[in-house]
């Protein structure tokens, strides 16, 4: 396996085996951070093949200050937001976090839950509507940091935010995310209890 300088360099030599190795690499990756963000299949593989292209037509511009991928999350972060902007032109996913989050409305103890209230299907069905309900600006955060993977400095580079607002934002998708599913959880135990 390459690393990134090797890569990088077969790359501007028109290798097409690291051609292949790039797009086999990541393209899953983009597609699942703008499919988080989108909400619809079809736009997303339109952003990766834009970001594909995007780094190929800027590829002897490219000055390896960051890691490639970091760079192509950035293009396909960006080229989500502007479709979101696009759908919905006065969204802010503001770079100031001014908004507060109530405490939660219920406190639960999840490893007090019985497990056969949910299947693990029904856990990632929950999940994935729980982060599908999440407000951009933390929905993008969560994907990148907890789906993807990349560290808290790596998103911040992709996001254009500071490391703390990153933090802070990641705390409230977890926040808001922990509130769906508590209140998901509480909704499946007051119908399995009405059926015994």
């Amino acid at each position: 396996m390459l690393n990134e300088q090797e890569l990088l360099a077969a790359l501007r030599q028109g290798d097409a085996e690291a051609f292949t190795l790039l797009f086999e690499t990541y393209s899953d990756k983009i597609y699942g951070l703008s499919v988080g963000l989108l909400e619809n299949e079809a736009e997303a593989e339109g952003i990766v093949q834009e970001t594909f292209l995007r780094f190929f037509e800027r590829l002897d511009q490219f000055e390896g200050r960051s890691k490639i991928s970091t760079w192509l999350y950035r293009v396909s972060y960006n080229a989500s937001i502007d479709l979101l902007r696009q759908r919905k032109p006065h969204m802010s996913v503001g770079l100031v976090d001014d908004d507060t989050l109530p405490m939660p409305a219920v406190f639960v103890d999840w490893s007090q839950w019985p497990e056969r209230l949910l299947s693990e299907d029904e856990v990632t069905a929950e999940l994935d509507k729980a982060i599908s309900a999440l407000p951009e600006k933390y929905r993008a955060i969560f994907i990148l940091r907890e789906i993807e993977g990349l560290s808290t400095r790596e998103t911040a580079q992709v996001t254009d935010l500071s490391v703390s607002a990153v933090k802070v934002r990641l705390h409230r998708a977890r926040l808001l995310l922990r509130e769906r599913l508590t209140e998901s959880l509480i909704t499946r135990t007051v119908e399995h209890s009405g059926t015994e």
